[in-house]
């Protein structure tokens, strides 16, 4: 079976288009500018467009610090815990596309990066994304305030592992949890 999306390092093209996405309040909080296409392009901070089956422009990703909100603490990080950041195009969000988005980024960082546990930073009133990540196996560790923004984020963290019996391991025959 085919992904319903697929994952490539961003494009200039792509990266100019997502600095245009503008999302309604208070998702608007989540609105890239122009001044943003440098760190797009920088191979450092690994962004990554997600395209849809079609070849359309989905949304995008990114992955270890760049994903990292301000004001968080993040006393881990790689190569034992991958930071994810992700962004779906305004006019797909609200449709319960959520979790196979997110589920095939979650397969690309694993596949790439090797990480024992993913961490994503969500804005406490984004329930839309909160219920995605929690309903894909991640768990709230914490919460802090964005620095300036005064916007409350909870960080959740999800194991890539799973033994067999469904305790979490890397050791007895550990296998991806199934996205």
């Amino acid at each position: 079976m085919a992904a319903e999306y697929n994952i490539f390092p961003v494009s200039e093209g792509n990266a100019r288009e997502i600095t245009t996405w503008r999302y309604d309040p208070p998702y608007d909080l989540y609105d890239l500018e122009p001044r943003h296409l440098t760190g797009f392009l920088n191979p450092d901070y690994r962004y990554h467009q997600v395209l849809n089956k079609n070849g359309r422009l989905a949304g995008y990703c990114c992955f270890g610090v760049d994903a990292q909100v301000p004001g968080g603490v993040y006393l881990k990080n790689e190569p034992e815990i991958l930071d994810i950041g992700v962004g779906l195009a305004p006019r797909l969000t609200g449709q319960g596309r959520g979790t196979a988005f997110v589920g095939e980024i979650l397969k690309f960082g694993f596949n790439t990066y090797h990480p024992d546990i993913f961490r994503v930073s969500i804005a406490s009133f984004n329930k839309r994304s909160l219920k995605t990540f929690q309903n894909l196996g991640f768990i709230i560790q914490g919460s802090f305030t964005r620095e300036f923004l005064n916007v409350e984020f909870f960080q959740l963290e999800r194991s890539v592992m799973e033994s067999e019996d469904g305790e979490t391991s890397k050791t007895s025959n550990p296998k991806l949890f199934k996205i």
